[in-house]
């Protein structure tokens, strides 16, 4: 029997459809090599996401096309995976060597939003990605507390903030400069400055995913993000009660408005399980993330359930995301991560980042 060519076997490959994205291999430039000899084929695939949920469907996908072409000879597929720039808005700059920066926000205090940007940005790193954490909450600053951190900053040669690190991600907060029992007492215009600092002034390396933990309500830190830098989504976070949804929603309204893209909700507190009973109880309410996801047409990212070890782990310093992994409410962050992350890869693949060609002038 003739063996299959090289250029028929590419065909086969860049014609299925991988099933995150809901792109062909082709479309999304996925494949990275294809070897032929007169006993194998080797095949290598880039994937969109770390931890990868859909392999099996991938592998199983790629399989078929080959049965489909009667190839005989052994196949060995190998699998790298990447972490793609979302393309952005012209006129709006970007974070030097940072693939994709995305904000959690939230429209009231009080609803955990910090402590979801922490264990979001730790459980993208345990997927193996490079990640970064910007507190850009100047007056009520918790970053370092809760990666328990007192590290202070570096600087450069090229005269940039070198961001501390913990747990595997570099930080960066106000509460590294300042002392911890100090207030900062700082009008609109500081506020937006020091954010504009952090973004440009700090050597954040080589990063996959840069989490902003934005302050509460909607104000000039936000207003100094979304005008000056490419995002490539927002997460908000709310609890299931209504008072916290209506300020969920004034949040999902700014970021329409300042037509900044919203990768979805995390409902956060959304039940207690009774250690003993094991019965759920809804102590906030139940459903208003969704109802609010629904409503917008948005994607409820993840539930978080109440649990005394998110607080803990959070107090002294060790997110539960590291302390307690197999825990219920660490695998929740962990779900809710990753749907992040495919979001993401969702967007880079509808709008994919196209390398801009500067002309000189002539002399």
């Amino acid at each position: 029997m003739a063996k299959v060519s090289e250029e028929r076997i590419r065909e086969a490959i860049a014609a299925i459809e991988e099933p995150l994205v809901g792109k062909t291999l082709g479309e999304t430039r996925s494949i990275q090599e294809i070897e032929t000899s007169r006993k194998d084929i080797k095949i290598i695939i880039e994937l969109p996401v770390y931890n990868y949920p859909a392999r099996d469907e991938l592998m199983a996908r790629i399989t078929r096309a080959f049965e489909e072409l009667d190839e005989e000879r052994r196949v060995d597929i190998g699998l790298t995976a990447k972490v793609r720039p979302v393309g952005g808005v012209p006129g709006k700059g970007k974070v030097p060597n940072v693939s994709n920066v995305f904000a959690v926000a939230s429209g009231k205090g009080g609803v955990g939003k910090s402590t979801v940007a922490v264990n979001l940005a730790l459980a993208l790193a345990r997927d193996g990605a490079r990640v970064g954490l910007l507190d850009a909450d100047i007056y009520g600053p918790s970053v370092p507390m809760m990666l328990g951190s007192n590290a202070r900053p570096g600087m450069s040669d090229e005269e940039k903030i070198i961001p501390p690190q913990a747990f595997g991600i570099k930080m960066m907060s106000i509460g590294f400069l300042v002392p911890p029992d100090k207030a900062v007492i700082w009008r609109g215009p500081l506020v937006a400055q020091m954010v504009s600092q952090f973004l440009s002034d700090v050597d954040w390396g080589q990063l996959d995913y840069l989490v902003i933990d934005m302050p509460p309500g909607t104000g000039d830190a936000h207003l100094t993000l979304v005008q000056s830098i490419q995002l490539a989504g927002a997460v908000i976070t709310t609890t299931p009660q209504d008072v916290a949804v209506a300020d969920a929603i004034k949040g999902i309204r700014m970021f329409e408005e300042v037509k900044a893209p919203i990768l979805g909700i995390i409902e956060n507190m959304s039940y207690f399980v009774c250690p003993n009973c094991g019965e759920k109880y809804d102590i906030f309410g139940t459903g208003g993330g969704e109802r609010t996801a629904r409503e917008f047409g948005l994607e409820l990212l993840g539930q978080i359930p109440i649990d005394p070890v998110i607080r803990q782990s959070g107090d002294i310093g060790h997110p539960v995301v590291v302390s307690q992994p197999e825990s219920a409410a660490a695998q929740a962050f962990r779900q809710a991560a990753q749907n992040v992350a495919i979001g993401i890869a969702r967007a880079a693949a509808a709008r994919p980042h196209r390398p801009t060609i500067q002309l000189m002038q002539a002399p």
